[in-house]
């Protein structure tokens, strides 16, 4: 995800989008979606830190219990390597996983390959690499791959589908694996993809770009990525509306690329605001009502309407190659401690307005339309 105002960085970086509309007609005629999740990297470090999660009666409960119960059936957890804070690393990714197979969950494990937050404008190496090259800098890659997804595979909860890298529309590993210069950057995405196939037979490949309403750019990383001979199963879009387009743009994104490439698709990132005003600190990234999407209001109802809308337009792919979407961080609530900085806990959170949780810790309309996909 790009963080635009988590400090109110990347406002340079962050071109001012086409703002979205609905694609008329879709929504009643959309099947149900085969992916309907979550991520919940966040979760174990909110639930340690006195994080609570109610059922929309107020009722108090687990919060994979309560996803699962609306109807989610994936999780999505990201993987940094040597985090401040301890979190999204090999332990609590198996952790996690557990209670995500036990509430009948699938998972999606999302490699960053850095330390902390990669997204379009920053991919940074993990420092206990930073030194490492060529050769060396694949073997990083395919050992750090491997151990987590071997480790998942060992205790019986296999991942169903891996991310290499997240969202690498410049590359990953930079400044080694950068778009400047393809051979590496497919090297290395390469070596991730072949450690993860390895370590866990039958798992899908998923490639991760922050394009999902810009099919010229979209083409242009593919084009290379299959010139390149890069492996993978899935191509993977994170889609804000709020930054990358209209859904009109979005559905003529999926269709394209899942024709163009013979793949099936899915929106790896996605979320949406229920109010404008914060709970904590921490300003939110989505904070003005001139910031919206037209014709989706900063409420529960806008919410719910949003995740309806966007999940018509990715069933509505062409041969059912739209394989479904992933709320971001929907138990991203406000939480002492749990801030976007994972080396400073005085942080803040600038994510609790786009939860599915209310401020009453409460589930929101939202989850259940995510859940009836």
């Amino acid at each position: 995800m790009r963080r635009r105002s988590l400090l109110r960085l990347g406002a340079a970086a962050l071109a001012a989008p086409a703002l979205a509309t609905a694609v008329p007609g879709t929504a009643a005629a959309a099947p149900r979606l085969r992916i309907r999740g979550a991520d919940l990297s966040s979760l174990a470090k909110s639930e340690a830190l006195g994080g609570i999660y109610r059922r929309a009666d107020g009722r108090r409960d687990d919060a994979v219990r309560i996803l699962a119960g609306a109807g989610v059936n994936w999780g999505r957890l990201k993987v940094w390597v040597d985090p401040a804070d301890g979190y999204h690393t090999r332990p609590h990714i198996l952790r996690t996983a557990r209670r995500l197979h036990a509430a009948g969950m699938r998972l999606l494990v999302d490699f960053h390959y850095s330390d902390t937050w990669a997204d379009p404008g920053k991919q940074y190496k993990p420092a206990a690499w930073e030194d490492l090259h060529g050769t060396a800098l694949e073997q990083a890659v395919r050992d750090h791959t491997a151990d987590v997804l071997g480790a998942l595979r060992a205790q019986g909860t296999p991942a169903a589908m891996v991310q290499i890298g997240n969202e690498i529309n410049g590359g990953m590993l930079w400044p080694d694996g950068s778009t400047d210069d393809w051979p590496r950057l497919a090297a290395l995405l390469t070596a991730g993809a072949e450690a993860a196939r390895a370590a866990s037979p039958g798992i899908r490949i998923a490639l991760h770009l922050a394009e999902g309403g810009r099919n010229e750019a979209t083409r242009w990383w593919f084009d290379n990525a299959v010139a390149h001979g890069v492996p993978f199963d899935v191509i993977a879009l994170s889609f804000y509306g709020y930054w990358h387009g209209t859904l009109a743009d979005l559905q003529a994104n999926l269709n394209d690329v899942s024709a163009r490439y013979g793949k099936d698709v899915v929106v790896a990132e996605t979320a949406y605001p229920f109010r404008l005003d914060s709970r904590d600190s921490l300003e939110n990234i989505i904070d003005l009502p001139s910031e919206l999407v037209p014709g989706y209001p900063a409420t529960p109802e806008g919410q719910s309407a949003w995740l309806r809308d966007i999940a018509a337009v990715v069933a509505a792919v062409p041969d059912r190659r739209g394989l479904g979407l992933f709320y971001w961080e929907p138990t991203w609530t406000a939480v002492p401690g749990n801030g976007w900085d994972p080396a400073d806990p005085a942080s803040g959170n600038g994510w609790e307005n786009q939860a599915l949780f209310d401020y009453d810790n409460r589930a929101l309309p939202a989850l259940r339309v995510l859940g009836r996909g």
